[in-house]
Parts: structure tokens; C-alpha cells; sequence
């Protein structure tokens, strides 16, 4: 599985050029079905072509955007590591993609801009959040979200965190020496260190401190200014060390206490989602009580159509906006004249009018939630709280 940072999620939203292709499609980690996955991107990619060609552009050109992800139906290795789903963006560039926890539908689009709308849910109330797995044996980061969880490739993402999480000192600073329970936990509930020439408790606890700083400077640095939460697992020792150590502004005060190498990543995932569901799900249920007590009060602070909700979202004034995954209104949205020109099927020039407005709503500052269409308060496709 591939992280997507809000960064590069935001850096998707800004790419403005006259062919971007977006991509996305169902993918599996195992089995037959996975076997055919490489078809599917074909048969989408083959899809992308015809768009690309209905809009005029070159058979060579369309070579030159396509070629990138093209290059992916021959690489095994790609395809024996895959999550839930693929989202790919191709322009004459560029090319970004990434491995998901998130089941999506087959969807190809081109326009003058990506389509990332069904990829809020990793930012919303089902989103990403990290595990941190610290133990006597390794230091291990998972990324996760409601729907799936894996083991981020430390090695693969560079930085501070890569030369820091696969060092060997570290391995002896872990060492911890078990006199008879599991995860180094002695049977009077202490700790005892080995592999330091017989140093101090004392000194060792400073050891690992320096260290767990390195871990978490390197962490800070890899999530790019992310507003995620992270999760600790590991042995009652180890985690107020961590926590004196932290500087992730958005570490969780529970963890999940014992030894995470007893744990495979499904039940650390199944703990850790124990602890950070209900912070989702207490956020989005209180954003959808301010919107239906706005609502009751006939307030103008609420929007429920798109004629409405675009152009306030252009304009920076949206707070909170509720939008249908799975549901599509295309369109064109003119700024100048602040209307919409709705059409049944997308057409050359049109823009996916959901997408539009959770863009513009992100961009600006305000909290996208990608919901289920029976979530969406007052039973619309979108809903928004205003800020004025």
C-alpha cells in the first residue's frame, strides 16, 4: 500500500493542464481476481483513449500521457503488492499513482484537471491514520484506514525516517530481557535492558530516548505537515518513553499496550481502530448536528443545492460541506455569472460538479466530508454549512 500525504493530495487538486486523465479501479492483494487486475487497467487505459481521442488530441500525444501507466500491465512486482484499489493521474508530465485501502469503482475521466473526489474518504471520517509499532525485536509504521490496513515499505520513502527506523543501533537499544511473560515484560510488570555493555537502566532509558526522537523527527518529516492520527502499540516500557520523546502534534493519548510482535496487522489494525473510530466518528456527528440545527432554524448559514453550494465554494465561503460518494453531476460551473449548466452524461469541457466543490471547500480551508448518499443531512447529493 502507497501513503498519500494531504500534500500531494492538495498538489492533485492544483495540476491544471488541458489533458489530465484520472483513473481509478477495484484491485486485489491475492487470488484469481488479482490475476486479472492488470486486464482491467488495459481495458481502462483503452478507455482513457478514446476520451483523450474525442477531444482531438494526437495519436502520439495520447502515446506520450498513456505510456507511463502502460508500462505498469508488464511490471509483476507492481501487481504482487497491491491494496483495495488503484487511483492513477496521468498528464503530458506527469504520472502519480497510487496502491489504496479504499474499494473503488472503475472510473476514467479527462479533463483540465484530476478528479479526487473518491479519495476523501482517506481524509474525512473513515480516514488514514498510522500505527507506530514499537518493540524489543523491530520498529514498525503501518498505514491505515477504516477499510484496510499495511506495513509502509520504511526503506522506499527516503528521508530522515528511512536512515533512521532500519539503523542497527537501534536494535540494541530495543533489546529488552523477558523473565518469563511475553514482550519483555518480567513477571513483576519491569523491564530489564541487555546489549548496552551492561549500562544503567538510567542510561539506557536516555538511549532510547535520543533514539525515539530521531523516529519522531523522522516521522513528522515523512507525513509532511499531515493532520493524521497515530497510533502507539508496544510494551508498557517503551510508550511513555516514546510520548516524552513525540513532537507529531497528533499522537493519541490511548494505546495499544503489549508486544505488537504478538500481533499480526490485522488485530493491530482492529485495536487501533477500537481507539481512533470514535474521534471520526464524534467529528463527523457533530458536524452533521450543527448542520441539521442550522437547518431546523431556517438559517442562510446552509446550503443544500449545487447551485448554491459551487459558487459559495469558489468564493472560500464554505466551512463544512457534505458530499454522496459514488454519485457523479456533470457540468460547467462559469464564475463570472455564478451558474450551472448541468448535462445526463459528461461531455467535452465538462467537470464532475461534486468534485468541484470538495476541491474548492479543501482548498480553501474547509472540512470535506465523503459520505454514503443516505449520510448526507437533509437527503440531497450535497450539503454544506457556510461560514457567512
Amino acid at each position: 500500500m502507497d501513503i498519500m500525504t494531504r500534500a500531494e493530495l492538495e498538489q492533485l487538486m492544483l495540476k491544471e493542464q488541458q489533458w489530465c486523465v484520472s483513473i481509478y479501479m477495484p484491485t486485489h492483494r491475492t487470488g484469481v481476481d488479482a490475476q486479472q487486475d492488470p486486464i482491467r487497467l488495459k481495458n481502462l487505459l483503452g478507455e482513457a483513449e478514446k476520451h483523450l481521442a474525442g477531444r482531438g488530441i494526437g495519436r502520439r500525444d495520447i502515446q506520450s500521457i498513456l505510456e507511463p501507466a502502460s508500462l505498469l500491465l508488464q511490471d509483476s512486482n507492481f501487481w504482487q503488492h497491491q491494496s483495495d484499489g488503484l487511483a492513477i493521474f496521468l498528464s503530458p508530465s506527469t504520472i502519480h499513482h497510487y496502491r489504496l485501502p479504499l474499494d473503488f469503482e472503475e472510473f476514467v475521466a479527462v479533463m483540465d484537471h484530476f478528479h479526487i473526489k473518491p479519495l476523501l474518504p482517506l481524509f474525512t471520517g473513515n480516514g488514514k491514520f498510522y500505527i507506530l509499532a514499537l518493540s524489543q525485536n523491530d520498529v514498525r509504521l503501518l498505514n491505515a484506514t477504516r477499510y484496510g490496513v499495511s506495513e509502509v515499505d520504511i526503506e522506499q520513502v527516503g528521508g530522515n525516517l528511512a536512515e533512521v527506523i532500519p539503523s542497527a543501533n537501534h536494535q540494541r537499544s530495543l533489546q529488552l530481557h523477558s523473565s518469563g511473560s511475553a514482550g519483555g515484560m518480567t513477571r513483576g510488570g519491569s523491564v530489564t535492558f541487555h546489549g548496552q555493555g551492561g549500562g544503567s537502566d538510567e542510561s539506557n532509558k536516555h538511549e532510547l530516548l535520543r533514539y525515539f526522537r530521531l523516529v519522531s523527527d523522522g516521522l513528522t518529516e515523512f507525513l509532511q505537515g499531515d493532520r493524521v492520527p497515530l497510533v502507539l502499540a508496544g510494551v508498557e516500557y517503551l510508550l511513555p518513553i516514546y510520548k516524552e520523546a513525540n513532537t507529531y502534534p497528533y499522537l493519541i493519548d490511548t494505546v495499544i499496550a503489549g508486544s505488537p510482535d504478538l500481533l499480526r496487522a490485522d488485530e493491530l489494525h482492529k485495536s487501533a481502530w477500537d481507539i481512533i473510530g470514535p474521534y471520526f466518528q464524534a467529528a463527523q456527528e457533530q458536524a452533521t448536528s450543527h448542520y441539521l440545527q442550522l437547518a431546523g432554524q431556517g438559517s442562510e448559514q446552509v446550503a443544500d443545492t449545487l447551485e448554491m453550494i459551487v459558487p459559495a465554494a469558489s468564493d472560500g465561503r464554505v466551512e463544512t460541506l457534505f458530499i454522496a460518494t459514488g454519485v457523479q453531476h456533470w457540468g460547467v460551473f462559469n464564475p463570472d455569472m455564478n451558474e450551472i449548466e448541468y448535462h445526463a452524461q459528461m461531455e467535452s469541457g465538462d467537470e464532475s460538479l461534486l468534485n468541484l466543490a470538495a476541491v474548492q471547500t479543501y482548498l480553501k480551508g474547509g472540512i470535506v466530508y465523503a459520505v454514503e448518499p443516505d449520510k448526507v443531512p437533509g437527503g440531497t447529493t450535497a450539503a454544506a454549512v457556510l461560514r457567512y
